[in-house]
């Protein structure tokens, strides 16, 4: 009963108290970041273990989104009761407890003679969901977190914002010139900081426990380049938590206790960061994946974790974060200094800088300005490999960098703080071994995971294309620019979809993971219609 409560308290809180329509200003009393709503798997302990372990549903994501039509507490009385009977079925048993989630993007096509700008116009309104209305007496509420904008979801099985997706939509809008939609998402997130302290993975609840890659200072800038600078001070205090909860527990770091969630202490005055995730149990949305592999690991709490922070980067899963070249059971995200991370950090703080200037508070916009170079220092000192000529992320508990070559590496050239020489080196690199037929594969390995060879992504082609536009290289920013959309429109032209993820060496369908390839999809329509509206 307790936890149905806190969902109609937090539905109510935020249809009383609107954000301004001019995105001035977020809700004025904010949810305490410890009042987090339960996952679904909290909520129903034995009997969510059962259905995924029992495979009721193929995805294990579908019961994680599942509405219960029922109070939690009684729907588990009645499971406890007729759970032992000889012909107890438990998939009835579900259909006759929950709602199945509906994925209203399914299945869509496009029209016949649709151009692919055409058919992404179009896709805005089917991706765009309203904001949540108020729940009828006695309605349950399931595990979506409502947001008090309207905003537009990838598509397929994700039915929920995401939070590093929604930037690379939002270039896509901007190129449809919807900015009120634009000034929503960026309003939803300030919500979701002002009400939890931090950006979550994606609004369900099951995702309270991790952010995502740190792009909300993007978005803000994005939206300043149809709104005008002065946009910076509207979201300067959410910009300022969103940086709070990165760095929180810095101050407490010492040499015999270096780290702390996500900020890692590695010499005197050298702070940089890690993704993380504060629970040790499997994710909801993968839970029989997670068990399985668990299965194989001496110590499954540790590898939920790694799993989780492997979530929270974006990049679940790449040989990235393994210690053993193809072995996802090696993986160990969170003994990592993460080169884009690090990087989005910097964009962060200097943009903190711009806006506390702006509000005529010059200490602390000196104060980071100096945090800015201090991170780009350390970047450099830390992920710059000389020998390799590349960038990699950095295993600070190992005290060695990577050896996995991945298009992580574009990151410090979007964010412009490599040098021209070290802009060239990897330039060098993407050219000899990274670009295909179809645009910039991920990795150079292949190990069955869809953020490795053979897949190519679009968030990561347009951090390639812009990184390298920032220090003249155009040619081959032009070069990739040119496979990435030749490849989009071939798979557009044979199939009416837009998807996910491309596999950009055969050009065949791309696979690996955990789920399908999905249609839809926010990231892709937003990179190809930013790339296709270029002069």
């Amino acid at each position: 009963m307790k936890q149905s409560i806190q969902y109609i308290v937090l539905l109510v809180f935020f249809l009383v108290n609107p954000l301004s329509n001019q995105g001035q200003q977020v809700l004025e009393k904010p949810r305490s970041a410890n009042q987090t709503l339960a996952g679904p798997d909290e909520q129903f302990g034995a009997l969510f273990e059962a259905v995924q372990l029992k495979a009721v549903f193929p995805d294990s994501k579908t019961f994680a989104d599942c509405i219960p039509k029922f109070l939690p507490e009684t729907i588990l009385a009645n499971y406890e009761t007729i759970r032992q009977r000889r012909d107890f079925n438990l998939k009835e048993f579900v259909l006759q407890n929950f709602l199945l989630p509906i994925k209203p993007s399914s299945g869509y096509t496009s029209k016949a003679g649709q151009s692919a700008q055409e058919h992404i116009t179009d896709l805005w309104q089917v991706l765009t969901r309203p904001t949540t209305p108020h729940p009828k007496p006695g309605e349950q509420v399931g595990p979506l977190i409502p947001l008090p904008k309207p905003y537009v979801v990838p598509g397929g099985r994700f039915g929920e914002i995401y939070y590093w997706d929604s930037y690379f939509t939002m270039l896509g809008l901007r190129a449809s010139g919807q900015t009120v939609q634009i000034r929503n998402m960026v309003d939803n997130f300030a919500y979701l900081i002002k009400t939890f302290g931090f950006i979550p993975n994606g609004n369900r609840t099951y995702f309270l426990g991790r952010s995502q890659p740190p792009f909300f200072s993007f978005m803000v800038n994005l939206l300043s380049e149809v709104q005008g600078r002065r946009v910076l001070i509207n979201y300067l205090p959410q910009l300022q938590q969103e940086y709070d909860f990165w760095m929180d527990g810095k101050d407490q770091l010492t040499a015999q206790h270096p780290v702390h969630r996500r900020v890692v202490r590695l010499a005197e005055d050298v702070y940089l960061n890690r993704y993380f995730d504060d629970k040790q149990t499997p994710r909801p949305e993968s839970y029989r994946e997670d068990v399985q592999l668990a299965k194989r690991v001496k110590d499954p709490k540790v590898l939920y974790q790694h799993l989780r922070a492997g979530a929270e980067s974006g990049w679940d899963f790449s040989s990235r974060w393994f210690r053993v070249g193809k072995s996802l059971q090696t993986i160990h995200t969170t003994d990592f200094i993460p080169v884009d991370l690090n990087s989005l950090l910097v964009n962060l703080e200097q943009t903190l800088a711009e806006a506390y200037r702006m509000k005529g508070n010059e200490t602390q916009s000196k104060k980071y300005l100096q945090l800015a170079q201090q991170r780009r220092d350390a970047i450099q000192s830390y992920c710059w490999n000389a020998k390799s000529q590349f960038y990699f992320d950095y295993d600070f508990v190992a005290r060695k960098p990577s050896t996995v070559y991945s298009l992580a590496a574009v990151y410090p050239l979007f964010v412009k703080i490599a040098t021209s020489a070290q802009s060239m080196a990897v330039a060098r690199k993407l050219e000899q071994s990274f670009l295909k037929p179809g645009g910039l594969t991920t990795t150079l390995v292949r190990t069955g995971e869809q953020w490795d060879a053979p897949n190519g992504w679009a968030p990561l082609q347009w951090l390639a294309i812009r990184g390298l536009r920032n220090y003249r290289q155009l040619p081959l920013a032009n070069k990739i620019k040119t496979k990435w959309v030749n490849e989009n429109l071939r798979v557009y032209k044979a199939s009416g979809k837009m998807v996910e993820k491309y596999d950009v060496i055969s050009t065949a369908a791309a696979k690996g993971g955990e789920y399908p390839n999905q249609d839809g999809f926010g990231w892709t329509n937003g990179v190809l219609l930013r790339l296709l509206s270029e002069k």
